[in-house]
């Protein structure tokens, strides 16, 4: 599927509101910040559904808590992408993640799976099957060599590729750029521009990876998930400020289009 560069907002991630003010975790919470982040100017977003309220709050596949989050997102911005993870670490059992996604009712237009995790490829199956995008999350080669390799490549929404906390900005670059030439070599389609790759860093290797993404025209996302501080290391005030500074570097670029 070809797309327009995306931006995507990454609302919370695996991080608790004791990490920043702004995070959020409820259901009102998560769709306050949806609206926020649209008006800002993201695309879509990416949200871990959380299984309670406190700063404890955990990812889970709950499906009632997956329903409550989701069904809040659509009523308060209807026309947003919205994805979701599917994280092992929230459910370790394969058996137990697939059983879950089959349970969900309120359903995202995308989720993640991370390609290293065990039983990547049941849990693609099981999304696809249900009519949910999959993205396809590529952590480092090998995570790319096994996708190569799988037979649901082809019907991947798009690839994730993200570079992790701690690398220098020159290192970060050539991380990214060495994992979607991998990609891009392995498809055989001569160029990343014929990809639908969307390229994203944590910490200290995100603002190098976001200045890249929008050099070469990929697809991006900010997000307190992602980052806590802004360039010049200030606290982030929320996840639409951070949009909006990535957003305002940005030309405008078309939206990309439900699944």
């Amino acid at each position: 599927m070809s797309e327009g560069p995306l931006l995507k907002a990454c609302l919370n991630g695996m991080r608790g509101p004791s990490e920043h003010p702004a995070l959020p975790v409820t259901p009102e919470q998560i769709a306050t910040a949806a609206l926020a982040v649209r008006a800002a100017g993201a695309d879509a977003i990416h949200l871990h559904v959380k299984d309670g309220e406190g700063p404890e709050a955990s990812d889970t596949f709950d499906p009632d808590r997956h329903d409550a989050v989701l069904s809040a997102v659509c009523r308060a911005v209807p026309d947003l992408l919205v994805g979701v993870t599917t994280g092992a670490w929230a459910l370790p059992d394969v058996g137990a993640r697939l059983a879950a996604i089959g349970s969900w009712r309120t359903l995202p237009h995308f989720a993640s799976v991370n390609w290293h995790e065990d039983g990547a490829e049941q849990v693609a199956a099981a999304l696809l099957e249900r009519g949910i995008g999959v993205e396809a999350g590529l952590w480092h080669s090998e995570a790319v060599s096994a996708w190569l390799a799988s037979p649901l490549r082809g019907a991947c929404l798009r690839v994730l590729i993200e570079i992790p906390d701690g690398p220098d900005g020159e290192a970060t670059v050539a991380l990214a750029e060495g994992l979607v030439a991998h990609v891009v070599s392995g498809l055989g389609t001569g160029s990343a521009g014929d990809v639908p790759v969307l390229v994203h860093g944590e910490g200290s290797s995100v603002w190098p990876v976001l200045d890249l993404a929008r050099h070469r025209g990929w697809s991006t996302r900010i997000g307190l998930e992602d980052t806590l501080v802004l360039p010049d290391g200030r606290p982030a005030r929320d996840n639409a400020e951070l949009v909006a500074l990535v957003r305002n570097a940005w030309p405008d670029r078309p939206p990309d289009e439900p699944r």
